[in-house]
């Protein structure tokens, strides 16, 4: 595990699992079946995954992830499961592709914890982090696709204002934009310790003082850009709803509103009638499909947050599936 850099602790050290209690209590009525399946779709470290293997021996787990440094690890941590689990390099929007691959109709569970791993986090040279100097990378799947440094390097003026507002929601974007493009003309950004730098430099003294780091919601930004995240999580969902069986359960944890929102949007979306309004008798065919299981968005207890201090943003939604999707509201099949 060297080339993992120097921290070579096992994912079971590195990584605690935000709310697993709650998520496998919320699970536990889908994964009571004989030969139940789920789908942990942002497998990490394998801390859920784990989590349900033991609490439920019955049931197998696919999971999936981007990062083939996360598959490598969790793969090392649930070894001793044996064909129980089984990882697979994908994103979670490829859910449906990955499930006929493997010859399964449906699954029971899915699970999403979204945002940013911990091992991402950890790992200085992947350039996640706001609080070490490492190269401008940011990519989830270290294999494939733009960097964070190409973002800075290549978009215009305007299309990083728009990455900043829109997925930071940073209402200093345009000052911020304005220093990339100057700093890039003498040469090209590369360290994240240069662009805090250059965040501080564009930022009012006052608005440093207060809202977390100063780089907080510009890296946001860019990792989301950099991954596709929303746009994956956007089509993702109704994959994931699709790929449940009748009685199958979803959890979701987002950490930041715009992820919550989605999810918000979607569950909700299977949970109400599709009919116009005023008809005197709902058909079948727009009856909900989907049963919200939690009220609104659960959080971190204070026990959490001390056992998790990861645990701070999250935001927990859950649904039940009732029926099949009416071909009417059903998405069309993903292809690869």
């Amino acid at each position: 595990m060297g080339e993992h850099g120097d921290d070579i602790r096992g994912a079971a050290e590195r990584h605690v699992p935000v709310l697993l209690e709650r998520c496998l209590e919320l699970l536990a009525p889908a994964l009571a079946e004989p030969g139940a399946m789920m789908v942990d779709c942002t497998l990490g470290m394998g801390g859920h995954t784990e989590g349900v293997l033991r609490r439920f021996p019955h049931v197998r787990v696919v999971g999936l992830d981007r990062d083939t440094q996360a598959l490598e690890l969790a793969g090392e941590r649930l070894a001793p499961f044996g064909d129980r689990f089984t990882g697979v390099h994908a994103v979670y929007d490829e859910i449906r592709d990955v499930l006929a691959d493997l010859g399964i109709p449906a699954v029971q569970g899915v699970l999403m914890d979204l945002g940013v791993s911990s091992l991402q986090l950890d790992e200085a040279e992947r350039g996640f982090s706001y609080a070490k100097d490492a190269p401008l990378d940011m990519r989830m799947d270290a294999t494939a696709g733009l960097t964070a440094a190409d973002v800075l390097n290549t978009y215009d003026e305007h299309d990083l204002v728009r990455v900043l507002r829109t997925y930071g929601e940073e209402r200093f974007a345009p000052r911020i934009a304005r220093s990339v493009v100057r700093a890039r003309a003498g040469a090209p950004l590369a360290r994240t310790g240069e662009l805090v730098d250059l965040i501080r430099s564009s930022i009012p003294m006052a608005a440093r003082q207060t809202g977390g780091h100063p780089a907080k919601r510009t890296f946001q930004a860019l990792r989301i850009e950099v991954n596709g995240e929303l746009e994956a999580l956007q089509r993702a969902l109704p994959e994931s709803i699709e790929a449940l069986a009748v009685g199958g359960r979803i959890v979701v944890e987002a950490y930041q509103s715009l992820e919550d929102r989605l999810v918000k949007h979607a569950l909700a979306a299977g949970a109400t009638t599709s009919a116009p309004p005023g008809l005197p008798v709902v058909p079948d065919t727009h009856q909900p499909y989907l049963r919200l299981v939690t009220r609104g968005a659960e959080e971190a207890d204070e026990a959490e947050l001390a056992r998790n201090p990861r645990s701070q943003s999250v935001r927990l939604r859950a649904a039940e599936r009732l029926r099949p999707t009416p071909d009417h509201l059903r998405t069309n099949r993903r292809t690869a």
